[in-house]
């Protein structure tokens, strides 16, 4: 525990360093002028070349799996819901990982969006959960809500009928509900950091007995603020016998907290960790110094070919404002962010998923977690501070092998 506490501090000490000469964010703006009170604008390190790419035509020959899931050792009730959800066959990622996780292995499993994550760790727990004479508690911990719904979702229909028992506590729902949920006892346990936390330090949530710890989409919870949370949820699980971590990049920065976390892990990298999605086309669309901006995107989402278009915007006021101005223009648009509540997301979510919006526009909090399929387009309204957050964005389209499109507003200063 000292060692995983040491190795904890030295990546806050390294993002302090990092972040010394930034406003908080990944960006490098210029240090203002001694006196000077005015707030910096974040403003992005990415360069406009990396944002154009050609897409990578993937088919079905593009990945050969070995069996098909009827092959696979796992009990067939599991066989039989995968069927139900039209599964036949395992992604690389689950091909790779499964057989390693039900054995009980740690695993660096790294793999783009869509590839198929959540049931690389959600099948191997349900296949333990069923084998095992005695019954144990896996926690899995997501960034975001969005991210924790979708997990929960996958995870009831994976364990249909099956008298596995789960929930699922997120920041923004009702907070005696949860208490009353806690008194059951559960074999997973789904959830973001703080409301996790909460429910622990109220007594509800018991860690001390916990067996499997899950973290999806660690990266970014890491790089979110969450450090010190996922100390205390580690601190407190003493009895963990297997560690999962799970993420579409790999921030290099983050190896020591990783080595701490993972004893004897296998490392499974179906991506390379720091590249976009091959099925996405990718450009830009510069816009001259007096553009209307607003403009270009109107004429852009009006097209007949932008069918399910998800416009990603850095900040809250100006995610408010595009939708403003879209449903002003005769689009039907939604939006989420983080001042939303979560009930108002949900519905956001569900209107964009059922088609009854053509257009949702949010921030970041979006970019883990959305798992709709047929999204035809991501805009990014403004260059993302990050190519993390790029990444993850476009990986929102081009999932389950189809091809997107992702396309860059690059300003005229930039």
């Amino acid at each position: 525990m000292k060692i995983f506490k040491k190795g904890i501090m030295n990546y806050i000490k390294y993002k302090k360093r990092k972040s010394k000469n930034f406003s908080g964010n990944t960006d490098r703006s210029p240090k203002l002028p001694s006196g000077s009170s005015r707030r910096r604008k974040p403003v992005s390190t990415i360069s406009s070349d990396l944002l154009i790419r050609k897409a990578e035509i993937v088919g079905q020959d593009a990945y050969r799996p070995l069996r098909s899931f009827n092959q696979w050792p796992v009990d067939i009730r599991i066989k039989q819901n995968l069927t139900l959800k039209g599964y036949q066959h395992p992604t690389q990622i689950q091909e790779e990982t499964i057989e390693q996780l039900i054995s009980g292995r740690d695993l660096l499993g790294i793999a783009n969006t869509g590839t198929g994550k959540t049931g690389a760790f959600l099948i191997p727990i349900i296949e333990q959960l069923l084998r095992g004479a005695q019954p144990f508690s896996s926690l899995v911990v997501v960034p975001t809500r969005e991210l924790a719904i979708q997990v929960e979702t996958e995870l009831k229909s994976l364990t249909r009928g099956l008298k596995i028992y789960s929930a699922c506590f997120i920041g923004g729902t009702n907070l005696n509900r949860d208490l009353s949920r806690l008194r059951r006892p559960l074999h997973i346990t789904i959830g973001t950091p703080g409301r996790l936390l909460d429910l622990a330090n109220r007594g509800a949530l018991q860690l001390s007995d916990t067996s499997v710890l899950v973290l999806d989409e660690f990266d970014r919870m890491l790089d979110m603020g969450f450090v010190k949370d996922v100390q205390r949820i580690v601190r407190a699980m003493p009895k963990r016998r297997q560690t999962m971590l799970f993420s579409a990049t790999l921030d290099h920065t983050q190896r020591s907290l990783i080595d701490h976390l993972l004893a004897d892990p296998v490392e499974v990298k179906v991506s390379s960790g720091d590249t976009t999605t091959e099925q996405v086309e990718q450009d830009v669309i510069r816009v001259p110094k007096e553009g209307d901006k607003f403009a270009m995107l109107l004429e852009l989402i009006v097209r007949k070919e932008f069918e399910k278009v998800l416009i990603f915007a850095e900040t809250k006021r100006l995610v408010d404002r595009v939708t403003r101005r879209l449903s002003g223009s005769g689009v039907m648009v939604d939006q989420i962010h983080g001042n939303k509540n979560q009930n108002y997301r949900s519905k956001a979510l569900d209107k964009f998923r059922n088609g009854q919006v053509k257009v949702l526009v949010a921030t970041d909090v979006a970019a883990r977690g959305i798992d709709i399929s047929d999204i035809t387009h991501v805009i990014n309204y403004q260059i993302p501070l990050t190519y993390d957050s790029y990444i993850h964005r476009i990986g929102r389209t081009g999932r389950a092998g189809k091809t997107g499109k992702a396309i860059t507003f690059v300003d005229h200063a930039n």
